[in-house]
């Protein structure tokens, strides 16, 4: 999705990036490995979408999954790319207000800044959450040669924190919590799975999840009942839901129905990798102009007159450039 916005004559791209969360106070999750029996209702794949490439930003690439027109979101997601960028192409700067942004590099790093003066690189591993809350403009750029690769997901906020300060949560590679049982390895980015519990932070409750199956190797994972969840495949082919499904290949997204979790198997010769995420349904309206989501056309329009005239959160936006 590529959002061209002129002010000053110069062009601001949009782009997606991801929001952080903390640990919730106490236990929302089980897990257990080859023990299909402890779901009581498996949820099932309702919809199967091929995220198919398209160019973003300045000479980007990324594959759509939630925010195509058959999937225009999915409450509380927004949107869902799956990112390739080699220098010079990237994300320079752009706005966002009113959701939050995750960026979870698979492959190489991206150098980020904003106007509020924050920087870094996130690296093969790392995971960026970032509240754009009332306003920020920011860059997000490849670091050295080589194909950068991630996942860039956008999930709503509230009403009530459309407008909160920004704010960012980090973890490194080695920070990010992780198990391994009986060929199941797990990356615990939000939430909590066979014990093991993220730090982050999710004002949206969010469970963010990175499997990793070995062949014949399987997995029942919970999912609150209240959730909206979903499987993204990022390498490999897996049978999810029911074992009597056909495997699904990479780069499709399983949306999941209703339910108490999720049963996968691995049943080729190759290691499956996905990304399972979920989250409780906002329920509310939903108004989105490229980078502003708000809940009412009305808030939309005084999202663009406030960047426009440097104004409730944007006040640094006519004057900021990102340095290379």
């Amino acid at each position: 999705m590529r959002i061209a916005i002129n002010n000053n004559n110069n062009n601001y791209y949009y782009k997606l990036l991801f929001h952080l969360p903390k640990a919730p106070k106490r236990s929302l999750f089980r897990n257990n490995i080859n023990m299909s029996s402890q779901l009581d209702a498996p949820r099932q794949v309702v919809k199967k979408i091929l995220a198919e490439s398209q160019r973003e930003g300045n000479g980007a690439t990324v594959r759509r999954s939630i925010g195509r027109p058959g999937l225009k979101n999915m409450d509380p997601f927004l949107m869902l790319d799956e990112f390739s960028v080699s220098a010079p192409a990237g994300f320079p700067d752009h706005p966002h207000r009113g959701f939050e942004t995750v960026t979870y590099m698979l492959e190489g790093a991206f150098a980020h800044q904003d106007f509020a003066g924050h920087k870094g690189i996130i690296r093969t591993g790392d995971v960026q959450w970032m509240t754009a809350g009332r306003g920020i403009v920011h860059s997000e750029m490849p670091v050295g040669e080589g194909v950068n690769k991630g996942l860039q997901l956008w999930i709503n906020l509230s009403s009530k924190d459309k407008m909160i300060e920004p704010n960012y949560q980090e973890l490194l590679n080695e920070d990010i919590v992780r198990a391994e049982n009986e060929g199941v390895e797990v990356r615990v980015i939000a939430g909590e799975s066979m014990g093991i519990e993220s730090p982050v932070y999710t004002r949206t409750p969010t469970m963010y999840l990175d499997f990793k199956l070995q062949p014949g190797s399987e997995l029942s994972q919970p999912i609150p009942e209240s959730y909206n969840a979903f499987v993204y495949i990022v390498e490999g082919e897996g049978v999810f839901g029911s074992p009597s499904s056909k495997p699904v290949l990479a780069h499709h997204c399983l949306v999941l129905g209703p339910g108490d979790g999720l049963n996968v198997w691995n049943v080729s010769s190759n290691p499956l990798r996905f990304v399972l995420i979920g989250g409780q349904p906002l329920n509310e309206p939903v108004v989105q102009y490229g980078p502003f989501v708000m809940n009412t056309q009305a808030e939309i329009e005084k999202t663009f007159e406030d960047y426009q005239f440097g104004k409730n959160g944007f006040e640094m936006a006519n004057y900021w450039r990102s340095q290379s």
